[in-house]
């Protein structure tokens, strides 16, 4: 079982995020357990123009910064398998389970969570740990509860309490 960390970098925490307050509590929760449990956690960063590796903007936000030692892998797409790496990093581990959070539900969150679907990989996501903002369509807290009430179902990715994965890492 590994953590992933989906683009929780300084352009996009700075929208209008729904339940901001809520969704940072709740990450820094999700990783300090996952570090406290030996649960490897691993960042996904997200480049394109306006994002560029050195800016300000591409940088991971300041309460969520990763540990030395701990990966990150950069995409230019919304799936974090595509041309990074990561799956054949996690094949290579033998890992079979994926906890993801962050940002954002409807586009790299649902992207990744479909793409490890495909490649065999268990999905797991934590209650609370990921977000959007408000489309056209949809306002954000519609949205969030879409996907993560409708759309990632048993098939996709299994839905679960905060609560209940604190539990599930300190069984590994």
């Amino acid at each position: 079982m590994v953590l992933l960390v989906v683009d929780v970098q300084n352009a996009i925490m700075q929208e209008k995020l729904y339940d901001k307050t809520n969704f940072i509590y709740n990450m820094k929760t999700l990783i300090s357990s996952a570090r406290n449990e030996n649960i490897e956690v691993i960042y996904i960063c997200h480049e394109e123009p306006g994002m560029l590796r050195d800016s300000k903007e591409f940088q991971i936000y300041r309460e969520f910064l990763p540990e030395e030692g701990e990966k990150i892998y950069i995409k230019q797409v919304n799936s974090a398998f595509r041309d990074t790496g990561l799956r054949e990093y996690l094949l290579e581990k033998g890992e079979d389970t994926i906890v993801i959070a962050g940002l954002q539900t409807d586009y790299c969150i649902d992207a990744t969570i479909r793409a490890g679907g495909i490649h065999g990989f268990k999905m797991i996501v934590p209650e609370k740990c990921n977000t959007t903002v408000d489309n056209e369509y949809m306002s954000a807290e519609c949205t969030y509860r879409y996907y993560n009430e409708m759309v990632w179902d048993e098939n996709k990715a299994k839905s679960v309490s905060l609560t209940d994965v604190k539990s599930m890492f300190m069984q590994m």
